[in-house]
């Protein structure tokens, strides 16, 4: 399905966009907390102002003008730290978030790339292990939720 997905920066200081992209957070975050049995997810409440606020730079996946899914991240000097990644749960598994990964890899070359997943948020470590990123350490998080940190030289 990826094939139909347009990829592209996405701007926030367009209120629609960043509304949209707040639903789709959302969507993906309430599939997150349940993996992870808690809703004490800042994501799931998180408002457009306070994404426009993060200071990430964001990608969109669009399918037939839609968002379907987005990528938040930084870049500090040769390591670019993924935020978020979201994908709306009716679209799960169908390439958007490899999409928006290598997109991410062609338009930010690093000598390292990070993202944290919760450790039970197993559809989310597969991805990133298939996308070349490797488990480094764990930590607790807030609410008690066991956090992995991977990395992609």
């Amino acid at each position: 399905m990826s094939g139909g997905v347009e990829i592209a920066p996405l701007d926030l200081d367009d209120r629609a966009a960043a509304d949209e992209l707040v639903a789709v957070q959302r969507a993906s975050f309430r599939v997150e907390a349940d993996f992870l049995g808690t809703d004490e997810l800042p994501a799931l409440r998180e408002s457009a102002a306070a994404v426009r606020a993060s200071g990430e730079t964001f990608l969109g996946a669009r399918l037939a003008g839609r968002l379907v899914g987005a990528l938040g991240y930084k870049r500090r000097g040769g390591v670019v730290d993924i935020h978020r990644l979201v994908v709306h749960p009716d679209l799960f598994r169908r390439g958007i978030g490899t999409a928006l990964l290598d997109a991410l890899a062609a338009l930010e070359p690093a000598r390292r790339t990070v993202v944290a997943a919760g450790v039970a948020n197993v559809p989310a470590r597969r991805l990133y292990e298939r996308c070349g990123f490797r488990a480094v350490r764990e930590r607790i998080a807030a609410a008690g939720v066991a956090i992995v940190e991977l990395e992609r030289p």
